[in-house]
């Protein structure tokens, strides 16, 4: 299976820290955890479409689409756990509608997705033993955290760089 180009949504300092926070706190708990993922290009996100390729009127598409939503502010809530033998563990993001319209209407003029729809998410851990989960979801806990999405990368596995696609936005001041 080729490896798959991705558009991803990113986290704010604050936010990036939190969900680094439960990475470590894996870690310290000798758990699979997304530090054990050593490339520079490791960070927090949100990935929005992950397809065989991505050619440059979907980054265009995507920058028309998203871009003027940014800053977006989401709740990270819950858990969800894919997989079978081995698991991944992410913590949900829940999006307002005009967010998930957005995405839609990109994978609609996309090909070569692996799954339908979208369920939005941040990766906290792959690779998890089914018997370690328990444990898992008492380290990370199950609150809710209100976080805010700033910026959008391509991310090329091929070539192993990202490339920004809109810059990191702040949300405005309040007042």
């Amino acid at each position: 299976m080729p490896r798959l180009h991705s558009l991803e949504l990113l986290l704010d300092a604050a936010g990036e820290a939190a969900v680094r926070r439960q990475w470590q706190a894996l870690r310290d708990a000798g758990l699979p955890s997304m530090l054990d993922h050593a490339g520079a290009t490791n960070t927090p996100h949100v990935t929005v479409i992950a397809v065989p390729s991505i050619d440059a009127t979907a980054e265009a598409r995507a920058v028309e689409l998203i871009g003027p939503l940014l800053p977006i502010e989401v709740r990270a809530s819950g858990l969800a756990v894919f997989g079978g033998e081995r698991l991944t563990l992410a913590r949900v993001v829940d999006v307002d509608d005009a967010v998930l319209r957005a995405v839609l209407d990109l994978r609609a003029a996309t090909t070569g997705h692996q799954h339908p729809g979208w369920l939005p998410h941040l990766t906290l851990a792959r690779r998890l033993p089914r018997a370690d989960l328990p444990r898992a979801v008492e380290v990370v806990g199950t609150g809710d955290a209100v976080m805010v999405l700033t910026a959008l990368r391509r991310w090329d596995p091929d070539a192993g760089t990202v490339t920004p696609l809109v810059t990191p936005r702040e949300p405005p001041a309040p007042g």
